[in-house]
């Protein structure tokens, strides 16, 4: 089947996107935010999935990834300035498009990895547009180290700009995480033990790339004030959130980053909070072996957050 690439002109960005028809009578809609360095038409296998449960799928490039295209914005980088911000515009515009072609659905955002933590601030900064949310293989738990990589952007960021790539992040990241599989294979052996999906990702030539300084500083400022109580205290607090990690993850410490979130999200009040760590998988559980038990259990907790938000809206 063929994922073909569309396009959706938003007032800054020409947003390259893939959408799956539902299969029958459609239930919801789904949208996917994508990781660093990656793009959108990785998610095709699991657009499939969800589209045969009857879910619209719909996943764009964010700025500086994929076929996404914008002025201020080259492979590696959000923009030149107020990324963030342009970014989350992106999201909404993708849900706008999406209600006004099939109003009336509730809206399910998920985010893999960077597109988890973008989707944790899109929620709260888009109030009421999502009835569903689902943060994957995202690390919020960054602590103090966070604010040692921060430091070290900003001392790169004044030596050489910001719209070239970091020296030291892809070290303190990537590279760390590729060195830490034991026996690795490739530097990129900590996404998955699927050597295929591993060397798919390395031929691709839109996978993998160096980040910009300025990208990385989003990335960072993402991670801290998502968890912020004044952005999380927007959030309904009976909210469907599902969390998912990988117990091989050296991304997220092991799972451990995602059981950290999960405690958080509850400390704040937070009631439907479903968490779920595959001891076995590492970082990109849709390209593990075993995905698609993940991705039925996944489609089983869509399937029950839509009931009750049914439920709910019908009693109100």
């Amino acid at each position: 089947m063929v994922f073909e690439t569309l396009r959706l002109q938003s007032a800054e960005a020409s947003l390259a996107y893939h959408h799956q028809r539902p299969e029958g009578h459609a239930r919801a809609i789904l949208m996917i935010s994508h990781g660093l360095a990656e793009h959108s038409r990785r998610y095709q296998r699991f657009a499939e999935a969800m589209a045969a449960g009857g879910y619209h799928v719909y996943v764009h490039d964010h700025r500086g990834h994929g076929e996404t295209t914008a002025a201020d914005a080259p492979l590696g980088r959000f923009a030149r300035r107020d990324g963030i911000d342009r970014v989350i515009n992106d999201i909404a515009a993708m849900h706008d498009f999406a209600t006004t072609r099939d109003p009336g659905l509730p809206v399910i955002l998920f985010g893999h990895s960077m597109g988890g933590l973008i989707a944790l601030n899109a929620a709260a900064e888009l109030p009421g547009r999502f009835a569903a949310l689902a943060v994957w293989n995202s690390n919020f738990a960054v602590g103090l180290s966070g604010r040692v990589a921060q430091a070290i952007l900003l001392a790169e960021r004044m030596l050489k700009g910001s719209d070239v790539p970091s020296d030291m992040l892809p070290r303190l990241t990537f590279s760390a995480w590729g060195k830490s599989i034991p026996d690795h294979r490739t530097g990129f052996d900590w996404l998955s033990h699927d050597p295929d999906k591993v060397d798919a990702y390395i031929a691709d030539p839109l996978c993998g790339f160096d980040a910009s300084i300025s990208l990385w500083l989003d990335v960072f400022a993402l991670t801290f004030r998502g968890i912020e109580k004044g952005r999380l205290d927007i959030l309904p607090k009976d909210m469907p959130i599902h969390l998912c990690g990988g117990g091989k993850d050296p991304a997220t410490i092991n799972g451990k980053a995602v059981l950290w979130l999960s405690k958080r999200l509850k400390s704040q009040g937070f009631s439907r909070i479903s968490t779920q760590i595959y001891q076995d998988m590492r970082h990109e559980t849709l390209n593990e072996i075993g995905a698609e038990a993940a991705i039925a259990d996944f489609a089983h907790w869509c399937d029950e957050a839509i009931r009750t938000v049914r439920s709910e809206r019908t009693l109100r």
